[in-house]
């Protein structure tokens, strides 16, 4: 052995080791990845509970759909009684009649309510939703915006987010000069310029 290959084993011998990595740094990365493994598995289980919670209602909805819409029926021809029962009439008898009845159809909302169905009764001038209204006809109108609700024929039902029946109602035709409706369900004109008009169509008429 020459005395450059000692020379060479002498240098490499005490060349410095490679710096280790912060402690600290590897903690911090262990610590962020822990994290965010943390809230993925928290978000599949938030997706699972909804995605469960979601099947548990459409089997439940499934199985009752049939015997809820059997039931409006029932539902339906106990309010066409109501409207025709005598409540003011002069006969106690009739007047017991029609409070048994009001309360009969209390308890029956009241108990499908406690099912999971919900009346769907769309208010006058409230836009016409074809996921929750059916429209029976058109009716030009002066007070309701075109695509506005002008009459409830029927109230439609709705059973865990799943219309059953939905509301029959008249619509306002496309040449209706009515004030269309606000998100809160009060009227407010198309445009000021109308609303303007309009004010002094009303001034001079006075």
């Amino acid at each position: 052995m020459t005395d450059e290959d000692l020379a060479d084993g002498q240098g490499s011998t005490l060349t410095d080791p490679a710096p280790a990595d912060d402690p600290i740094d590897t903690l911090r990365a262990e610590s962020a990845a822990l994290r965010d493994q943390a809230m993925r598995y928290a978000a599949e289980a938030e997706n699972t509970r909804r995605r469960a919670e979601r099947e548990v209602n459409d089997a439940r909805a499934y199985a009752i759909q049939k015997f809820a819409r059997d039931l409006l029926g029932v539902a339906d021809n106990l309010a066409r009684a109501l409207e025709h029962a005598p409540k003011d009439g002069d006969d106690p008898l009739a007047r017991n009649l029609a409070i048994g009845l009001e309360m009969t159809q209390k308890e029956l909302l009241s108990a499908f309510s406690r099912n999971g169905l919900k009346i769907v009764e769309p208010a006058v001038g409230e836009k016409f939703d074809p996921h929750r209204h059916q429209a029976m006809m058109e009716q030009t109108s002066d007070a309701i915006a075109p695509g506005g609700v002008v009459q409830m024929l029927q109230a439609g039902y709705d059973l865990f987010g799943r219309i059953v029946r939905p509301a029959m109602v008249v619509v306002a035709a496309k040449d209706s000069t009515g004030q269309a409706a606000s998100e809160d369900g009060e009227a407010r004109p198309d445009d000021p310029s109308e609303r303007q008009d309009g004010a002094g169509l009303a001034g001079a008429s006075d």
